[in-house]
């Protein structure tokens, strides 16, 4: 018997097993879900990169690329997929601040308009856009660390 301030709550022996049970239940499904959250999770640096990087692709990007990646036809080319996306990482992030002129093919199509760059973004915020691209439609890079955008940046940007 259960003894509360203000009144008794009698128990049977069948309610208390129940009630163990059910409690068995929920620390089993509580360990369950543990176990996949921890091995989809790829921690809080790549949760807040992704996250971050989709704003500011949506923000940057998806006016030309679309929000889903899919390029317009044979004016802005896909980035979901794209072999030259996949190909060219350390391209694809001097692009992102400082633009792209001329031809390049994308999927075997010719794409020929000319990308400016977006030379406010910064060493971290092209690493949450490169993040979120790079772990998108099909992709699985992790985190692109802000070391790997400034050695990029370095080697392609304005001397």
């Amino acid at each position: 018997m259960i003894i509360s301030s203000t009144f008794h709550v009698p128990r049977s022996k069948l309610a208390a097993r129940n009630f163990e049970r059910v409690v068995g239940h929920l620390k089993w499904a509580a360990s369950i879900a543990l176990l996949i959250f921890s091995c989809s999770n790829r921690g809080t640096k790549y949760d807040q990169y992704y996250a971050q990087g989709q704003m500011l692709y949506e923000k940057n990007c998806s006016n030309c690329h679309q929000k889903n990646g899919k390029g317009l036809r044979l004016v802005y080319p896909p980035l979901a997929p794209s072999d030259y996306l996949d190909k060219n990482f350390t391209t694809s992030l001097c692009i992102m601040k400082y633009g792209k002129q001329g031809e390049i093919i994308v999927n075997g199509k010719k794409f020929n308009k000319s990308m400016p760059g977006v030379p406010s973004l910064t060493e971290l915020e092209i690493a949450e856009i490169g993040t979120y691209l790079y772990n998108s439609w099909g992709r699985e890079r992790g985190v692109v660390e802000i070391q790997e955008v400034k050695k990029a940046l370095d080697e392609c940007g304005p001397k």
